[in-house]
């Protein structure tokens, strides 16, 4: 016990005499609910507040309280006492309970709590003893279990509900000859057991078996009030030489704490112990902290009659009725006396014992660091160190280790820092740092390679995989970059670093098509320089379902068009991808995209020419097949000649131009409206690279035919031009006529002699009367080669053919004038002369026509009775009327449709002979003087 360091971690707060309204000398004490209750021996039970003041009182028995228990899941007090007599052969000693919640009046002027079970102690199956012991065990309420220990070593026993009156009570025998000192419930798990010490036993009760089976622990036992019960239900046993632990299976440790034990407890963790010293003869009130071996508390008392916790405190009573409160410092005051003193090892084990919360204890283990460090114990401050990692800012540590120098010690606290989860980039960027600079390969192969759990690292995995980069420690960088699925990087390092390409190409198909697509698109570039035809594999793989399983729908691949961007700096490389790709693939939502891009590489004139970088690269001839190779000198194969590369250029430029015009006929086939490419692009390109075909295949397809025309006349192509208007100007084939008109002008515009031309061009304006003869020769009339000898035929028959139309319409004219003369002769005839009526029978039912009749003046006579009800027009005449006078309205709604009128002026050949229709049908009807 002297060896033990002792502190003051407790203090005093308060003390003094016990109220005088509390009667009698004190027999006995509890606690519980906030309150400290007193028995003494006049029979009256007293109750005092947290202040220790007097509460309440009452008279709980006639003589003496000898034992009391104030229950904490019920407000319910457990009294033993004695009562009067009621006959000399039975004992007065009863046991009572109360229920303080429920008043009973007694008198006028007190109330008592009311009692709500009375219980005969001894019996004549219960003999008369003294009591030495007493406690109570609460389960289910209302279920007690109280034990009741005797001089003769028996055990009493009540259970049940005192209240009604419905109890067991059975004996337990310990030893004929022992005292029972103390009790002690303990519960394991559901077997209820009970720990009952006599001076020279500890026995364990089995109180599930019936009966219940008794067990010795030890041989040697306690005296009364040197019994106890510790937080984790062990029984504590003191004795003159030392405080003993049991356990259910026997005595467990023993501290030897010397002197006379008076009276023992427990309190959150301590033990309480008031011993009596033999050597200075003083009663000493110690407070152990047996996990941490020190003393607590210390002082010296009087005759302490009683101890009992409360309030959170420790309050010993003396004999003399004085009243001692000692109360547990708090945690920063206890940590301040520790550091004062430099005892940050007690620190560290007092704030562990006490269950402090984690940055409590941190805080101290820092400290205790800073102390370890200010004496350059490095190894041993760092191990402070690591155990505030989660608490304390990592920086602060490293900062310190760093000015040290103390690398190894710097590397320690990094690793513990990853392997709890908690570095930064920077964290791992300074480790890997450690590890290189010390050159501990086999330290970085366990940080990189550790296992904990699948795919998972404790790091930054960009972080390690530049770190190790950086120091060339290129198979661990790839390592990391493998098992966290940073693929970039993986191949990053292969390309950049290593150069290895064919491994490159290996992992990439080794991926999920997804994630291959993304490292193609990133590192393609280099991958096409060095390896096109493998790379061109592995894109034909991911664009095409070859190789894919379930038959993946072609919507759901990637897209030829998204990978163009690798093949910036090789086009040929490109254009055998889309090539075979399209072979392939049919209906690629991305087609026309595909169309597009192999135009204009089809159709670039000035795309670079692969023969020097194929020589470089050591390509192979399955990839080039479509460009031909320029032709080497046997003597020396290594020099091309100028004209060599220029004919082969020139050779490559057609053939690619050739399958660019068969592109396009193929992706417009005839039963599409739009072709399967950009139209406006496809033109374009045709016009910058100047491929003539490609240009009058499209404008033929779009139907500009003068635009077709345009690009003989830019050529100088006679022939092809007459050909092109005889294929495209007939009308009768859906072709437009006015091509000739277009043809004759551009001969007469020429200034050269093409009179052969003009001959064939003035036949087919003939046939199909495109032009009038005036417009002709005001055409060609501009061309000064031009003699009159070469429209001389043409003009004569045009004379005869006008003569003929013309004699044609006098004739015309002579007949519509008779006839108009004859109409207007029978109008006036209607208007002046009188009608004569003849006909004998109605025009309708061909009855005799008898009186009322009506005669219409169109010489047709009906019966009255023959025509409907208010008939005003003759039946047999009224018909064609109407559809006379419906054409006219006809005629006159369409003479109103502008948009007709001119489309018919535009289209015919005679736009005059239109105009004039519409006036000789009266269509067009005089305007009308808007002044008058």
């Amino acid at each position: 016990m002297y060896q033990w360091r002792k502190f003051d971690f407790f203090e005093e707060k308060y003390g003094g005499k016990i109220p005088d309204d509390v009667t009698g000398d004190i027999q006995c004490c509890s606690s519980g609910r906030g309150k400290v209750v007193i028995g003494s021996n006049d029979g009256s039970v007293s109750f005092l507040d947290r202040g220790i003041k007097f509460d309440s009182g009452f008279q709980a028995h006639s003589s003496s309280v000898l034992f009391l228990q104030h229950l904490k899941q019920r407000n319910f007090l457990v009294t033993v006492g004695e009562d009067e007599q009621i006959s000399p052969q039975q004992s007065g000693m009863c046991l009572k309970v109360f229920d303080l919640d429920k008043v009973q009046e007694e008198g006028t002027s007190s109330s008592a709590p009311e009692c709500i079970g009375i219980l005969r102690i001894f019996t004549n199956q219960f003999p008369e003893a003294k009591i030495t012991s007493f406690l109570v065990l609460e389960e289910v309420p209302p279920i007690l279990l109280i034990a009741i220990g005797l001089d003769n070593g028996c055990i009493y026993c009540v259970k049940g509900d005192i209240a009604r009156e419905r109890i067991t009570r059975f004996k337990l025998q310990v030893d004929g000859r022992s005292t029972i000192t103390g009790l002690g419930f303990r519960m394991d798990g559901q077997a209820l057991l009970l720990f009952a010490v006599t001076p020279d036993s500890v026995n364990l009760f089995s109180m599930q078996a019936q009966p219940p089976k008794l067990q010795t622990l030890d041989h040697i036992g306690g005296s009364v009030n040197t019994v106890t019960m510790s937080d984790r239900s062990e029984l504590i046993v003191g004795r003159p030489e030392a405080v003993y632990f049991y356990e259910v299976d026997g005595r467990g440790p023993c501290w030897a704490f010397e002197g006379e034990k008076k009276f023992m407890g427990w309190f959150r963790g301590y033990l309480l112990c008031v011993i009596a010293d033999s050597k200075t003869g003083n009663t000493v009130f110690n407070v152990y902290d047996l996990r941490n071996r020190l003393i607590a508390y210390s002082i010296v008392v009087g005759k302490v009659s009683n101890m009992l916790c409360e309030w959170g405190n420790i309050i010993l009573i003396t004999a003399d009725k004085s009243l001692l409160c000692i109360t547990e410092k708090d945690m920063e005051s206890k940590l301040d006396m520790l550091f004062k003193k430099n005892l940050y090892t007690v620190a560290i084990n007092l704030v562990q014992s006490q269950h402090a919360d984690a940055a409590a204890t941190a805080n101290v283990m820092r400290k205790y660091g800073d102390h370890l460090y200010g004496k350059q114990d490095f190894d041993e401050a760092m191990s402070q160190y690591i155990n505030t990692i989660g608490y304390l800012e990592p920086s602060f540590v490293i900062q310190k280790f760093l000015d040290a120098q103390r690398i190894y010690n710097l590397t320690n606290y990094l690793e513990k820092l990853h392997e709890k989860g908690l570095a930064s980039k920077d964290h791992t960027t300074l480790l890997l740092n450690c590890y290189t600079k010390l050159k501990d390969v086999e330290k970085l192969n366990t940080f990189i390679r550790k296992e904990d759990g699948i795919g998972e690292l404790k790091f930054d995995v960009e972080t390690a995989i530049r770190v190790c980069r950086a120091a060339n420690y290129h198979e661990h960088a790839m390592y990391v970059a493998k098992k966290a699925g940073k693929h970039e990087w993986y191949l990053k390092i292969l390309l950049e670093d290593l150069g290895n390409y064919d491994e490159a190409l290996q992992y990439v198909s080794s991926l999920e098509p997804s994630q291959a697509g993304v490292t193609i698109k990133e590192y393609g570039k280099i991958l096409i320089e060095h390896k096109p035809k493998e790379t061109i594999d592995i894109l034909m793989r991911l664009c095409t379902e070859q190789g894919t399983p379930n038959g993946v729908y072609l919507s759901m691949l990637p897209s030829p068009v998204d990978f163009i961007n690798v093949f910036v700096q090789h086009p040929h490389s490109l254009m055998h991808f889309l090539e075979r790709y399209a072979e392939i693939v049919k209906d690629s939502p991305a087609q026309a995209e595909i169309n597009n891009t192999l135009l204009e590489l089809y159709l670039s004139r000035d795309l670079n020419f692969p023969s020097i970088s194929l020589s470089e690269n050591g390509l192979d001839q399955d990839l080039t097949d479509h460009s031909v190779a320029p032709a080497v000198s046997k003597a020396d194969p290594e020099k091309r000649t100028n004209t060599d590369s220029k004919d082969a250029m020139e050779k490559d430029c057609t053939e690619r131009q050739q399958k660019g015009l068969e592109l396009l006929k193929m992706a417009w086939p005839s039963d599409l409206e739009q072709p399967l490419y950009d139209v406006d692009l496809a033109i374009i390109l045709c016009e910058m690279n100047s491929f003539k075909e490609g240009l009058l295949y499209l404008y033929e397809k779009m139907k500009l035919y003068k635009e077709v025309i345009a690009c003989y006349m830019q050529n100088h192509d006679h022939e092809g031009l007459i050909a092109c208007c005889k294929r495209l100007g007939d009308s009768g084939k859906g072709g437009d006529p006015s091509l000739w008109a277009d043809l004759l002008k551009y001969f007469g515009e020429i200034g050269e002699d093409c009179s052969k031309e003009v001959k064939e061009v003035l036949t087919y304006i003939e046939r199909d009367d495109i032009l009038p003869p005036i417009i002709v020769l005001q055409t060609l009339a501009k061309n000064p080669c031009l003699t009159l000898s070469v429209i001389k035929d043409y003009i004569a028959r045009k004379l005869e053919q006008e003569s003929k139309i013309i004699e044609e319409d006098r004739r015309a004219v002579e007949k519509y004038q008779e006839t108009t003369k004859n109409m207007r002769k029978e109008i006036e005839d209607l208007r002046t002369n009188a009608r004569i009526f003849q006909l004998s029978k109605c025009t309708t039912c061909t009855f005799t026509l008898d009186i009322p009749a009506v005669h219409f003046m169109c010489m047709h006579s009906f019966h009255q009775r023959c025509l409907g009800d208010n008939e005003k027009e003759c039946p047999e005449c009224a018909p064609e009327y109407r559809s006379l006078m419906e054409m006219k309205r006809s005629l006159e709604q369409n003479s109103k449709d502008q948009d007709l009128f001119f489309q018919q002026v535009k289209s015919s050949k005679d736009g005059f002979s239109v105009i004039a229709e519409y006036f000789g049908k009266g269509i067009i009807s005089k305007t009308s003087d808007a002044t008058s």
